[in-house]
């Protein structure tokens, strides 16, 4: 190769791989590293975008209940535990119908295409089994407040967040223990 062709690729070169490591990072900024699920940047966008596509689709905020006391009295690799236990549970319960997302600490959410499609008790079910942590049972509660699309007046994607935080305060208030649809 001549030294001119060089001059010119390898400046060339540079900016390719320096691509690859920019997009490599972007896509682990929006992975949660403990739950492996969508950190709230990379849920988002997937969020609108069934929304735009789903007009049945539906929020799901989950939130552990007792989670701070579970961190003082196990420790916190303890809590990492609950924390990715929940993670696939939620997780599996979405399967093909939906995307899971960690929006930071104990809260987790989900984009449902229909909920019609899944059980949501069975999502409350799962969130209330104990999960396994140094042969102990650890146990496990969570609140789960619901938002479907069609019931906001407009389906945006910040009114389903907000009415689905507020059917969950409504079933942490209730009982700490369930699921609530937003009203």
């Amino acid at each position: 190769m001549d030294p001119q062709t060089a001059a010119t690729l390898l400046p060339l070169l540079g900016w390719v791989l320096h691509g690859s490591v920019l997009t490599r990072r972007l896509a682990s900024a929006r992975r949660d590293p403990l739950t492996g699920l969508h950190t709230r940047a990379g849920w988002t966008a997937r969020a609108e975008h069934c929304i735009r596509r789903h007009p049945r689709a539906a929020v799901v905020l989950v939130d552990l209940d007792h989670f701070k006391t579970l961190n003082d009295t196990h420790g916190h690799a303890a809590g990492d535990a609950a924390l990715t236990a929940t993670a696939h549970r939620l997780s599996s319960w979405c399967g093909r119908h939906g995307t899971a997302g960690r929006l930071g600490g104990d809260e987790f959410v989900a984009v449902i295409r229909d909920l019609d499609a899944v059980d949501l008790d069975a999502l409350t079910t799962a969130l209330h089994q104990p999960t396994n942590y140094e042969s102990a049972a650890l146990p496990l509660a969570a609140s789960v407040g619901v938002c479907r699309l069609v019931e906001l007046p407009v389906p945006a994607l910040t009114d389903a967040l907000a009415a689905a935080d507020a059917a969950m305060y409504a079933a942490k208030g209730r009982s700490r223990r369930g699921s609530r649809p937003a009203r």
